[in-house]
């Protein structure tokens, strides 16, 4: 469906060919393509029609070479550069390359050694003890393969929030050109914003005076561009699948109907249960068709005494919950977690709202490999309405993503210092604050020295290292990096990868603990295949009083839009604006990042 997503999944994984075979320079090339591609807002179908191949040299990453490959694409839905690389190693590259430790060079030589193609094979010569035979391999590589497939088998069929949406997006933006459409909306999971979504779920109603409206709305439904199979055709629900291979369903009900039928298709089925038990209590039946109450009615003919159900609420959530005594629940609430008994006492905490983020902290620019200066993410940013970024590099241990030593931080403090006097002169309102994403080494040390963490803005500090530690071990990494007087952040504190990759084993009590000695905010990573913290353990933060902050981890411009993920598992853990340090103004964050009994105290440690 999405063609900007298919081009940039085909440069990625002719990315992964090129690295095979040690070419230099174009991998970069085609994955700097793929970023600029995934992260565009506008359809490169759209770009070309309107502009020409000019309009697509426009796409950052986009060369001339590229280019004619997007034609090619868009024009026969192939590119033979990359059938060619196939042919020659046919291997299923999203299946192997989801496989946690496994990178171009052993994929290559899993199949030309063991004729592995996929997922089954790898595990089946792992199984056999065939792997730990090759060079470079061995028992412990072999395990860890094991747990690595073990890990994906438990997420088979889920997508990130990210993919949903974006299919969920376009066919809302397709079917609200239809005259016959009066509203439509997200329901199920990805109304609640869960992390992964198991299918998609719309609610349409039909404008008053089109009769025949709903077959129109279920025929653009059903053949919408990247439909390729119909599991299931009416005026009242059709069930399709697309081409990402996730299933959607679309249902058209009444317009009294609407918000009952919302909030029942919206879930979680546990929520559910236990507002149709509160209706029942009450005397009242709640379904999908809206809220109804018992009343008597005198039968003209026999003059009997009859009851009947008579709908006293359904047109928006908001009465629904209404009527049955509880205050609104926002979707992303509705788990079954406490959010009724507090709804029933009137006492849910007002989430946070997704315009009340002031800035992004965790912002990769071209210092350290991203794609962007630190202006043009500056300029986003200000679009986005925000007061300040920060900008936050990785530091020299992380070598693969060309991370900053201490002069190189100096010397990009220096630029940034002259960049906001640049910024205020033109009269622009934000401000660029320098932080850095220093690696936590095996030890609990920083890599870099605290002279020079001293004169930043802010120190993020993370792991991206050594990630199989014992749970003891790793625990007390991260509490030893908490202590560092400079450290203000722990990025990704579970360092997990959805769909990818497990969480590394911690005591997160412990790091809870830690966190609100030291005043240390933990992060809430908002790109989507991170989402780290979870929802759960941002509850236990804010039932610990320990702050937190929700960044991008944006490598690229577009990326920063990603905010919006981050926010909703905020909401989903049941934080406020109070929890959220990037939610303050600037003098209130600078003050928490820079508390003189903060740095004494930690001294004293």
């Amino acid at each position: 469906m999405n063609k900007n997503f298919q081009l940039a999944n085909i440069f990625k994984k002719i990315a992964v060919y090129l690295k095979m075979d040690d070419i230099p320079f174009k991998p970069e090339a085609y994955q700097k393509a793929a970023l600029g591609l995934e992260t565009m807002a506008e359809s490169v179908e759209e770009i070309y029609k309107k502009e020409g191949k000019e309009g697509l040299l426009n796409i950052p990453g986009v060369g001339e070479s590229i280019a004619e490959k997007i034609i090619e694409f868009l024009k026969t839905g192939k590119i033979k550069e990359f059938e060619e690389q196939k042919k020659k190693i046919p291997v299923d590259l999203d299946e192997l390359m989801s496989v946690e430790g496994l990178g171009p060079k052993t994929i290559k030589a899993l199949y030309e050694y063991l004729k592995i193609k996929n997922l089954k094979d790898l595990e089946k010569a792992a199984q056999e003890g065939k792997i730990r035979k090759l060079e470079n391999f061995g028992e412990k590589s072999e395990k860890n393969i094991l747990q690595a497939i073990e890990f994906l088998e438990r997420s088979k069929g889920r997508f990130l929030i990210s993919e949903a949406l974006s299919v969920a997006e376009k066919i809302i933006e397709e079917l609200k050109k239809l005259k016959e459409i009066e509203q439509i909306s997200l329901a199920g999971s990805l109304r609640r914003k869960k992390e992964t979504i198991g299918d998609i779920d719309f609610l349409a109603t039909v404008k008053k005076g089109y009769p025949h409206g709903a077959k129109k709305i279920m025929d653009a439904f059903t053949n919408m561009e990247g439909t390729i199979k119909i599991w299931d055709y009416g005026l009242t629900k059709s069930s399709v699948r697309f081409d990402l291979g996730i299933d959607a369903d679309l249902r058209v009900v009444k317009d009294y109907e609407f918000g009952a039928a919302l909030q029942y298709f919206t879930g979680s089925k546990e929520h559910n249960i236990i507002t149709r038990k509160i209706a029942l209590e009450k005397g009242l039946k709640l379904n999908e068709y809206g809220l109804f109450k018992k009343v008597k009615s005198l039968s003209q003919k026999s003059k009997d005494i009859r009851y009947q159900w008579k709908r006293i609420s359904g047109e928006t959530e908001e009465e629904i919950y209404k009527s049955l005594g509880l205050s609104y629940i926002e979707p992303e609430l509705r788990e079954n977690t406490g959010e009724i008994e507090a709804a029933r006492a009137h006492q849910l905490p007002k989430i946070i709202g997704y315009n009340e983020i002031r800035g992004d902290l965790h912002c990769h620019s071209d210092w350290d490999g991203g794609e962007n200066s630190i202006e043009q993410m500056a300029m986003v940013a200000m679009k986005m309405g925000y007061e300040y970024l920060g900008v936050s590099d990785h530091t020299k241990f992380l070598r693969i993503e060309k991370g900053l030593d201490e002069q190189q931080l100096l010397a990009q403090h220096k630029a940034i210092e002259k960049l906001n006097t640049k910024i205020q002169n033109t009269g622009y309102k934000i401000q660029i604050l320098h932080g850095c994403e220093a690696n936590i080494l095996n030890d609990g040390s920083l890599d870099i020295n605290n002279e020079v963490l001293s004169q930043l803005d802010y120190v993020i500090a993370g792991v991206h290292s050594q990630m199989k530690m014992a749970k003891d071990e790793m625990t007390e990494r991260i509490i030893r990096a908490m202590k560092n007087p400079n450290a203000n952040i722990i990025s990704h504190p579970t360092g997990r990868l959805i769909n990818r990759r497990d969480e590394y084993q911690i005591d997160f009590d412990k790091i809870l603990r830690a966190a609100k000695e030291y005043q240390v905010a933990l992060e809430i990573n908002a790109f989507p295949d991170r989402l780290d913290l979870n929802d759960k353990n941002i509850r236990k933060a804010v039932a610990s009083g320990v702050k937190m902050v929700i960044n991008t981890d944006s490598h690229h411009q577009g990326q920063l839009r990603f905010i919006n993920f981050g926010i909703a598992q905020a909401r989903r853990g049941w934080a406020t604006k109070k929890d959220i340090i990037n939610s303050w103004e600037i003098e209130k964050l600078l003050s928490f990042f820079q508390s003189e009994q903060k740095i004494k105290g930690r001294n004293q440690k």
